[in-house]
């Protein structure tokens, strides 16, 4: 597959922030599934550069997910690890065969609301769980502050952040505090903005490792030490190296429970994708579409070579994804790129990585946790109104309250009550069943469009025919949802481009603001 190298400075720098970003996650969630650290390092790097190559995704990238844990922790304690990577195998078999069986289109059913919820909870989550790290407690185990839960019903609502004041270490302190203003500074001073071949995150870390230094050689109790610092797997020789690879244990094939697992993985990591894949093209600045389908064929690919290798299953990643889009990526270069770094590190520099402290990629994770859950975030979906803002600020509250994809399935359920409750009819129709390059295709919107009709707006806008024009008519129509008006916006503004199809927006109400679309000539009759 041919790799746009046009962005090639901004994808590299973008996919080096990743890495420095995925690095900790591959490890924390290794081990806080009971695998070995060495199992995330083989998932990161697959997903990074395999996943990355066969997706069709720009920004998405690949790796192993905390809202994983549970099960794989659950089925390595039961099943045995070597026996455990027969089921990884087995999922991305299943995976596989939904992607040829064009199962993704259910991504196209996952409401903006909800998906903005979604996002801004995990901004939320990040922030609390690496709050512990960026002021120095450690008394459980770092795997742990990488999971998707926020509340604990036995400890307390944020008890953990309390708790981790009374072991605060002051050149932890000093290091985030450093970090922060660096992170902080790269975002809002306009001259280190255009500084884009060192982002900011490679400065954070360099900084890190030498105040650091500074502290062990000038006042030894400021030193960071221990699990405060980065843990990548060393390895003395080649023999050693290799010898950190697992295989799959095929005589477990007779197992149902191997099967169970397999489906649940396939499951759960599929739908975690696809949120994933419909929230990274909204983040998307050029707002391009990506093949559910192709996502699915690619995590299945990708998952049988993990669990025949020894890794973690596999999703698409939101906090990877969006460290992505934060730090500029304008390609899939960018999540290879990161893959390719991951191998690279762990093989040549895992003495110098080990130097990098915690502290310095929590702040790294905090900003990006603030950029998900913006103030600016709550402002424009109460502007968006009601059937937009209730669902989002459900889901906020499930996820962050409850797991990730429970809350998800709760905002749905919220959402399509609200969309319920309107009258739901056809969403458009067309004046031709058969249109040809050059001519007029016209649009006719249906009474009520909810985003249950997006996913087949989305289709047909995909597949206009290139240099025609498309009149989309709204004369008949009394509600059009967020979602499709978001779509029509998109499309106007990017996806038109590409076919050179010329756009005509007709008889739209005010309160759509549709002329905010660029490039469009709105007519009212």
């Amino acid at each position: 597959m041919k790799l746009n190298t046009q962005h090639l400075k901004s994808d590299l720098l973008s996919g080096m922030v990743v890495f420095l970003v995925a690095l900790p996650l591959c490890l924390g969630i290794a081990v806080a599934s009971g695998a070995p650290p060495f199992a995330g390092i083989i998932t990161g790097v697959i997903g990074g550069i395999l996943v990355g190559v066969l997706s069709s995704s720009h920004v998405s990238v690949s790796g192993p997910a905390a809202g994983l844990i549970a099960i794989i922790l659950a089925a390595v304690t039961n099943l045995g690890y070597e026996t455990f990577l027969l089921a990884v195998v087995l999922a991305g078999v299943f995976q596989l065969l939904l992607g040829i069986a064009k199962a993704g289109g259910i991504s196209s059913y996952f409401p903006s609301g909800v998906i903005e919820g979604m996002l801004t909870a995990i901004g939320i989550i990040i922030i609390k769980k690496e709050l512990p790290h960026a002021i120095g407690y450690d008394k459980e185990h770092e795997g742990d502050f990488y999971s998707y839960q926020l509340l604990d019903a036995d400890k307390g609502y944020f008890s953990e952040i309390i708790q981790s004041f009374n072991y605060a270490h002051t050149g932890i302190i000093i290091v985030t505090l450093v970090s922060l203003a660096i992170l902080v500074a790269f975002n809002k001073l306009h001259f280190l903005k255009k500084i884009k071949a060192v982002p900011g995150a490679l400065v954070v870390v360099i900084l890190g490792i030498l105040i650091n230094e500074i502290f062990k050689a000038t006042n030894p109790a400021l030193a960071i030490t221990g699990d405060h610092l980065v843990q990548l797997p060393t390895a003395s020789s080649i023999g050693e190296f290799f010898g950190q690879f697992r295989f799959p244990d095929f005589s477990g094939f007779k197992n149902p429970a191997v099967w169970i697992t397999g489906a649940t993985i396939a499951a759960v990591a599929s739908i975690e994708t696809l949120l994933c894949l419909e929230a990274g093209d909204k983040m998307d600045p050029q707002k391009r579409y990506s093949s559910a389908n192709t996502e699915l064929k690619a995590q299945g690919i990708g998952n049988i070579c993990a669990g025949l290798i020894g890794g973690l299953p596999m999703t698409s990643v939101i906090v990877r994804t969006s460290a992505n889009v934060t730090a500029g990526a304008k390609s899939k270069l960018s999540a290879i790129a990161h893959g390719v770094f991951l191998l690279i590190a762990v093989i040549t520099i895992p003495g110098l990585l080990n130097k990098i402290p915690m502290a310095c990629l929590a702040a790294i994770l905090i900003m990006i946790g603030f950029k998900l859950a913006s103030p600016k975030v709550f402002k424009h979906m109460w502007q968006a109104g009601k059937f937009q803002f209730t669902p989002f600020i459900i889901t906020v509250i499930a996820v962050v309250g409850i797991d990730l994809l429970k809350g998800v399935g709760i905002g749905l359920v919220v959402s399509t009550l609200f969309i319920l409750w309107g009258n739901m009819k056809l969403a458009y129709f067309f004046k031709k069943e058969k249109h040809h390059e050059g001519e007029t295709i016209h649009m006719d919107l249906a009474q009520e469009v909810s985003f249950l009709n997006k996913a087949a707006i989305k289709q047909t806008l995909a597949h206009l025919p290139k240099n025609s024009t498309l009149v989309i008519d709204a004369a008949n129509t009394v509600y059009i949802d967020y979602d499709v008006l978001e779509l029509i916006r998109d499309f106007v503004n990017f996806g038109s481009k590409d076919k050179n199809i010329a756009v005509t927006l007709k008889n739209f109400k005010p309160a759509y603001k549709m002329e905010d679309a660029m490039h469009v000539h709105s007519e009212q009759d």
